[in-house]
């Protein structure tokens, strides 16, 4: 795959970036590994402050680094600021809350004295995609830093200048070389830095393809990963909810970063009384919406990250209709220079169709219309995928009987899937398996010792 900025705006390559050759691999490795031996002993203190000076330097560029997220996969540029901000915060909440998280935990035990302490474990790779170029990294890079592990990321390779950005950052910051390293490769080099013995676990986020492939080659090398995949998450509308908040939260789910979000809201499951309504707001909600430049802040509808995500969504309409989905608003392409697609409501997608159960990348929402709330969970379960979900009703009690039912690594009541430095980020079935964010984001790498003292007198 060829790395350069092609702004989707525009559809014309920005700038091209020549690969790293294996000799610039091979010294990233040996300078990362190198700078492991230093960090893992450096105090909490120490840093705690990288991390803070990261965060400082993140919210005094937002600017220019919203900019480059919106150039490289077109953002709204207010959402890239958005990104921007909850960034600096996750690098501020590890620093700030680290040290307590990796704190050592006393066991009970008959005689003497027994504690788990958490120690780091080496160099770490993260895989990256492109859609949150900063807030993905961040939320990677901060828990694992804070450990004392050094971190290589392999960023998706349509957003090499925020890739480049984030680690120069980190020089910028004090950061010695090695404890944040960047590679420019595609991702077929993936498999053999697994295979490095100086690599000793793995983090991505990306596709399901990505994510097999991760994996297995982690397993044969014998190394942790985590895994955080596609979504396609149920917004469950029951009979007693608030409809126009609903409506009003429906679109900001399923249009955040143009619909281009593992968790967002993709399949609306509405109960039947009060399906008619929410169908009629939620598509005049969805309609005449501001197209247009991505950078412009009066700009509603951008651009999809790249000319191959609007051939493939465009394709996936096409397929659901052919499958016998009714179009209700859009479902084409528009006719400008650029990756723009509608904005599309469609119903009467079959449950159990092939489209019924993939994910769709981009401003296309499905409405199903379901008897009752044992239906709309029964449905909200019919996916491969168990990411997030959530649930809108009046009564908060039987929300949270709904939620416990959904199976899901995330269920939000009243809000759609969402993220923050303390919530748990993670999914179960092909969502993937893991914890990213709060105090488990620094409990999947990392080596958690058993220290036992006993008295040497006592018995055997």
């Amino acid at each position: 795959m060829v790395i350069a900025t092609v702004n989707p705006f525009t559809n014309k390559t920005v700038k091209n970036f020549a690969e790293d050759t294996p000799e610039k691999i091979e010294k990233a490795l040996t300078t990362a590994n190198a700078e492991f031996t230093h960090w893992s002993h450096t105090s909490y203190e120490e840093r705690a402050n990288l991390l803070h000076k990261v965060a400082a330097i993140i919210r005094q560029r937002k600017d220019e680094l919203a900019h480059l997220i919106t150039t490289e996969m077109g953002k709204l540029i207010a959402e890239s600021i958005g990104e921007v901000e909850l960034s600096a915060d996750i690098f501020d909440y590890y620093a700030d809350n680290g040290e307590r998280f990796l704190a050592d935990k006393p066991v009970k035990t008959e005689r003497g004295e027994a504690m788990i302490r958490h120690s780091p474990i080496g160099v770490v790779l993260g895989v990256e995609p492109w859609n949150f170029p900063f807030y993905q990294v961040a939320r990677f890079a901060a828990p694992n830093i804070m450990i004392g592990n050094v971190v290589v990321i392999k960023h998706a390779s349509i957003v090499p200048q925020c890739a480049i950005a984030i680690e120069n950052i980190f020089r910028e910051a004090g950061g010695h070389a090695g404890v944040y390293t960047n590679l420019l490769i595609p991702g077929r080099h993936v498999s053999k830095l697994l295979s490095d013995h100086r690599i000793k676990a793995a983090s991505l986020t990306g596709s399901e393809e990505a994510g097999a492939n991760l994996a297995a080659a982690a397993g044969k090398n014998l190394k942790k990963s985590v895994l955080e995949l596609g979504g396609s998450d149920a917004f469950i509308v029951l009979d007693d909810a608030d409809i126009d908040k609903a409506v009003e939260w429906a679109y900001f789910g399923r249009m955040n970063n143009t619909g281009q979000c593992c968790i967002a809201s993709k399949r609306f499951i509405v109960v039947d009384a009060v399906a008619e309504e929410f169908t009629k707001k939620f598509v005049l909600r969805m309609s005449n919406l501001k197209v247009g430049d991505p950078q412009d802040l009066d700009t509603q509808l951008g651009p999809l990250s790249s000319e191959e995500a609007v051939v493939h969504l465009e394709d996936q309409v096409r397929r659901a209709v052919k499958d016998g989905a009714k179009v209700l608003l859009g479902g084409k392409r528009i006719d400008r220079e650029g990756a723009f697609i509608e904005a599309t409501v469609l119903t009467e997608v079959k449950p159990g169709s092939p489209i019924s159960y993939e994910e769709m990348f981009g401003p296309v929402a499905v409405i199903y219309s379901v008897k009752d709330e044992q239906a709309a969970i029964a449905l909200a379960n019919d996916s491969p995928f168990g990411l997030g979900g959530s649930v809108f009703t009046r009564d908060i009690e039987r929300g949270k009987r709904v939620a416990d039912q959904i199976n899901t690594g995330m269920v939000f009541i009243n809000h759609p899937t969402w993220t923050a430095p303390e919530l748990p980020f993670g999914g179960v079935k092909r969502s993937g398996y893991g914890r990213e964010l709060s105090s488990l984001g620094v409990e999947e790498f990392v080596n958690k010792k058993l220290i036992r003292v006993s008295d040497v007198n006592d018995p055997l």
